[in-house]
């Protein structure tokens, strides 16, 4: 597996596995419905920098990197991150995070903080607590779950 820049042309590829993971609506707070147009913007236009990873039978992830806050908040950054559902359980997420923070460093980020994790996605919270992401709050009733009602949300955050 690799991992490198997305291109615009990657996006065509990208799409699908945000819109199957956007359209389940189970660990996103985005519009399950968001089109493909909306969904290049919010994952291609408003970051610092995208990335995918791939292997020979094509892109299996993608992340972003952006800005967390503006102004004095402007060190802090913020990723998402997305594996194909086939490459899930093969430590692809792990390997785009630590990725991740190498390129937050060369980009000029001090600290990385995941605004919106959902407490029932108890996979990716195990992950980042494995690759050093402290929980510094939880958001009660953050998110109405289609499957689980309202779960809470955490703010994970750590130093680069």
């Amino acid at each position: 597996m690799i991992i490198r820049r997305a291109e615009p042309a990657d996006f065509d590829a990208i799409w699908p596995l945000l819109r199957d993971v956007f359209r389940a609506g189970t660990t996103y707070a985005v519009d399950p419905q968001i089109n493909k147009s909306a969904a290049r913007r919010y994952w291609m236009t408003t970051a610092a920098a995208t990335f995918v990873a791939e292997d020979r039978s094509g892109i299996i992830g993608t992340y972003y990197i952006r800005t967390n806050q503006p102004g004095g908040g402007a060190h802090v950054c913020n990723c998402g991150y997305v594996v194909a559902k086939a490459a899930r359980g093969q430590g692809v997420a792990a390997r785009m995070c630590i990725h991740s923070q190498d390129e937050a460093r060369t980009l000029g980020y001090h600290a990385m903080q995941f605004n919106f994790v959902l407490a029932s996605n108890a996979g990716a919270v195990r992950l980042w607590h494995r690759l050093g992401f402290a929980t510094v709050g939880t958001i009660p009733d953050a998110f109405a779950h289609p499957a689980l009602g309202m779960v809470d949300a955490y703010v994970m955050y750590k130093r680069l």
